[in-house]
């Protein structure tokens, strides 16, 4: 039965993969068939995290895929080395979510998997810190910035770091939102002692999202007294938000002011090498390998969020999936929706300034000035959009010949032009003639 098992078990993670890549982990293939009787097919992993991250995620793929393999109504179990069945039930009934409460911790938010550069360097160290000494070191811990850079994985990082150096601690994980929905359903049901115990009686209180506070007066006022019994008891408070506390419009002023009296980072977009290092680490992740001139291609496109980076990446894999499973340029190039121009190592951005400048008449001092004119702009613009395409050098490096432009100023001019290239056959037909000048040879 052992082989049999494993065989099958072989096949329901494969049919998985094919058609739920974004849920994909490698430490899928560590996962370990242990019997499949009576319709239950129990699998052994290593880590709660990951027993988590699948009762959460992927229980309805996993079983689609063994009822498809099987043929059968097949249920699936996740058991930790030497648990009981009805273990087993009891864990995932207490894993189901209510309402909006945070109730596992993403196995991939360790600190391990996130990748650490001058945009969020402060942010991590000081997770890290309060891992190590909560209520101590910085509290509270106030992280700040838009969507998709970080909050959520470095808080969950600590909260998971916390738990690997004390199982006891008693740590609340949970959005604004929650808190919010928590205290109106106390309210209504007259539970005020049940609502102020459970928040109030924590080691660790970790809230994503604050500005979710905004106009609610009463969650206001009932955040702001668990906030000093906490800080009072030199409990560890964490707190994620989109904007610095002062930003956070209609905050009561003792909210700030609470909140300014710890450590308030913020965490920026990533730099160009950060994101190349990111999409390696989610590609990882996934337990695949794309060349390199693959990530630097994205890495090159996607400039706004880590979250919108691996959007990308699943997007290309995906249509990996869909072939013969090889990541190619030309397939990233689909994937993302870029039309291909064949690029050639021996052009320079050198070469490319002549031939632009010749064309429209222009000095390259203007090329390099701040002058915004339609005149200087538009041949600017070309010659960013033709050394993305015909060199390899990066945005930055595209930037800095042209009076230390930074990596957005190049990623605009080069959307500006795609755009006009759609849009207007003329700009398109001029395009192809520098183009066809520059690869003459």
């Amino acid at each position: 039965m052992g082989e049999v098992l494993t065989n099958i078990w072989d096949k329901i993670l494969r049919t998985f993969q094919q058609g739920n890549n974004p849920l994909w982990r490698h430490w899928f293939e560590q996962l370990e068939p242990l019997s499949l009787d009576g319709g239950i097919l129990r699998i052994g992993v290593a880590e709660e995290s990951w027993r988590q991250y699948l009762h959460q995620r992927c229980s309805e793929g996993l079983t689609s895929a063994a009822q498809k393999i099987t043929g059968h109504f097949v249920t699936i179990e996740y058991a930790m080395p030497g648990e009981r069945t009805e273990a087993d039930k009891q864990i995932a009934e207490q894993a189901k979510p209510h309402d909006n409460e945070i109730t596992y911790f993403n196995p991939d938010y360790t600190f391990d998997n996130f990748v650490v550069g001058p945009s969020n360097r402060l942010a991590h160290a000081a997770c890290v810190a309060v891992s190590e000494s909560p209520g101590e070191t910085y509290n509270p811990l106030f992280i700040h910035g838009s969507v998709g850079l970080g909050k959520t994985h470095l808080m969950q990082a600590a909260c998971q770091a916390l738990k690997k150096r004390n199982h006891d601690y008693n740590i609340l994980y949970l959005t604004c939102e929650s808190f919010v929905n928590d205290f109106v359903r106390a309210l209504r049901h007259g539970d005020l002692y049940d609502f102020r115990y459970k928040y109030r009686h924590v080691d660790v209180l970790v809230i994503d999202d604050i500005q979710f506070l905004t106009e609610k007066e009463q969650s206001q006022e009932e955040f702001f007294h668990t906030f000093n019994s906490l800080y009072q008891s030199r409990k560890q408070i964490i707190i994620s938000a989109d904007s610095p506390p002062s930003e956070i419009p209609r905050l009561e002023d003792r909210l700030v002011s609470r909140f300014n009296q710890g450590l308030v980072t913020r965490i920026d977009n990533p730099a160009y090498e950060t994101r190349m290092a990111i999409l390696y680490n989610k590609a990882a992740l996934r337990g695949i390998n794309p060349p390199e001139d693959v990530i630097s291609f994205i890495a090159e496109r996607i400039v706004s969020n880590t979250r919108e980076l691996e959007g990308a990446l699943t997007k290309v894999y995906g249509y990996a999936m869909l072939g013969n499973g090889e990541i190619t340029m030309e397939l990233a190039r689909q994937a993302l929706g870029v039309e291909s121009i064949p690029r050639h190592s021996q052009i320079t951005i050198s070469q490319i300034i002549d031939v632009v400048t010749e064309h429209f008449n222009v000095k390259l001092s203007d090329l390099q000035s701040k002058r915004r004119s339609r005149s200087i702009a538009y041949p600017r613009q070309i010659c960013m959009y033709l050394a993305r395409e015909l060199t390899r050098h990066s945005l930055e490096e595209i930037g800095g010949h042209f009076g230390g432009r930074d990596h957005t100023t190049v990623m605009h001019s080069c959307r500006n032009i795609d755009n006009l290239c759609d849009h207007d056959q003329a700009v398109r037909e001029l395009v192809d003639s520098l183009v066809a000048r520059l690869t003459k040879n």
